[in-house]
């Protein structure tokens, strides 16, 4: 089997972040969102991996390379415009051949992997397998409708959604996906939806296997959901201390302090994920927060948060929480008296705290 990722689009949901950088690379638990999906493939035993980029494809390539270190080969698939799903498969055809694939979008997290997924399908005799999941907003996503526990049709963000089940966002298929893709037509909003092309399967009578998935799962695509994953995975964040704590400062719970990092004169209270070679004095770091490499966090309180590389946060009054903040951002206090802050900063900010 080989694996696909999707890596283009704008990220639309995510400016200002996403402005100057691929709205996969942002990192969750101090890793790009786009990291978890290699290794999705990599544990599902899927060595053969192929990327499909867009405009952001020179950041990709540069963050992720030939794969080598997660044990997998790398190819990458140019798509020209991002014209739908169904168009990403299209384009990815030759690199696919007639093997089985699984397609997976490169902004999605999902609890416990996709391996017992995938061995599901490759022990069945299916045409597609289609992961479903619960949600409370079906309108938003695509959506499944089920007889008998199967699937009979298929919603693109339905008005009226006909179940509460949404496509997740990963997808199996074998070579008659590509029939699909090439009967099909653009949509409404001139896209090439993977919701028509597996509906085409169905309408076939080709054999389409749903599973609903019953752990967590987030398409990251909005600040809220990457705040929220990010939590979900500092909650099974394994307490190690590489860089240097000094006798001053406490660490409670699950705290991750990566090499080079100093902690001087601070309170960590886990889950807390701290970057390589970040400094952090006479701060506190609360509970769901990660900082990225290279920083610095002075006199300041942060929390749930998001915190990317070489920041400079210093002499802030009031605790930060629910911040989502760019790489190379500085905030400092002004010399007025600081009142609440909710922040969303893009790279190479600098805000002065009234």
């Amino acid at each position: 089997m080989k694996g696909l990722i999707l890596s283009g689009g704008k990220g639309t949901r995510l400016r200002p972040i996403t402005y100057t950088s691929a709205k996969q690379l942002v990192p969750v638990a101090n890793k790009p969102v786009l990291f978890y999906a290699i290794e999705y493939l990599r544990d599902a035993g899927i060595h053969e991996v192929g990327i499909v980029v867009g405009d952001t494809r020179a950041e990709i390539r540069a963050a992720v390379g030939d794969g080598a270190r997660w044990g997998v080969r790398v190819a990458y698939v140019e798509q020209p415009e991002p014209l739908g799903l169904a168009h990403a498969v299209k384009v990815a055809e030759p690199f696919l051949g007639r093997d089985r694939f699984v397609m997976i979008l490169g902004d999605n997290v999902i609890e416990g992997g996709i391996a017992a997924y995938v061995q599901t399908f490759r022990r069945a005799s299916c045409q597609a397998l289609v992961i479903l999941t619960p949600v409370a907003d079906p309108q938003n996503f695509g959506v499944a409708e089920l007889a008998d526990g199967q699937i009979v049709r298929l919603v693109e963000k339905p008005r009226d959604p006909p179940s509460n089940l949404a496509l997740v966002g990963i997808y199996m298929f074998d070579q008659h996906i590509f029939e699909a893709v090439n009967a099909i037509r653009p949509s409404a909003r001139g896209e090439l939806e993977i919701t028509d092309a597996i509906q085409h399967l169905i309408d076939r009578g080709y054999a389409v296997e749903p599973v609903v998935h019953q752990g967590w799962w987030f398409d990251t695509g909005k600040m809220e959901d990457l705040l929220a994953v990010n939590r979900c995975l500092l909650e099974t964040l394994e307490p190690r201390v590489e860089g240097r704590v000094d006798e001053a400062s406490q660490l409670h719970g699950r705290v991750a302090i990566a090499p080079g990092a100093v902690v001087v004169h601070s309170v960590l209270r886990g889950p807390v994920s701290i970057g390589e070679r970040t400094r952090v004095v006479d701060a506190y770091i609360g509970p769901f927060t990660s900082i990225g490499h290279d920083c610095v966090i002075e006199d300041c309180e942060i929390e749930h948060s998001i915190v990317m590389e070489h920041c400079r946060i210093v002499d802030v009054h009031h605790r930060l929480e629910d911040c989502l903040i760019g790489r190379n951002v500085e905030v400092s206090r002004s010399p007025l008296k600081p009142r609440a802050y909710k922040l969303m900063l893009g790279d190479n900010s600098k805000v002065g705290i009234i």
